[in-house]
């Protein structure tokens, strides 16, 4: 079995699914495909938004019932992301397993690269032009932790034009 953890952004599209089993097409093992999507805490997200409402004051919510209701709507979101990624990349013959997280996109990375006992990394992002020069994006922060062999591609976006 040779395992690969891919760390995405956002659901995948059949272009996405495509590319990625092409870079393994010539391994003779089967491939399994370890999907992770980082989502949102609802706090962080309520916290952003009410400190950006205008005044620059962080009004905290504190009522526990809408803070339930917003990160189930997360969960919901990210789930159904995974499940149609999972999907395309199943159509295509391939084995998937998947996970969502609300931990930072690194650590989550690294801890299902040991628990999975990944090979390889895909990370699939789209372009993030100041960050990925200051070296602060998901790949430069990544290969400076992973003992193993990564790659960065960007999602809905043909090879060709990743040049």
């Amino acid at each position: 079995m040779y395992d690969v953890a891919l760390l995405i952004e956002r659901q995948l599209t059949p272009l996405d699914a495509d590319q990625v089993i092409s870079l393994h097409e010539g391994l003779d093992d089967t491939k399994r495909y370890h999907l992770l999507l980082p989502v949102e805490s609802s706090t962080a997200i309520l916290t952003s938004s009410m400190s950006s409402l205008g005044t620059g004051q962080i009004t905290p919510i504190t009522e526990p019932e809408v803070l339930e209701e917003v990160q189930e709507q997360i969960v919901g979101a990210g789930s159904a992301e995974l499940e149609v990624s999972a999907a395309l990349l199943k159509e295509r013959g391939q084995q998937v397993t998947t996970k969502l997280t609300e931990d930072d996109p690194i650590d989550a990375l690294l801890a299902l690269v040991k628990e999975s006992g990944s090979a390889e990394v895909i990370i699939l992002t789209e372009p993030h032009v100041v960050k990925e020069f200051l070296q602060l994006d998901w790949t430069s922060r990544a290969q400076r932790k992973l003992e193993v062999p990564s790659v960065h591609l960007l999602e809905h976006v043909p090879f060709d034009a990743q040049r």
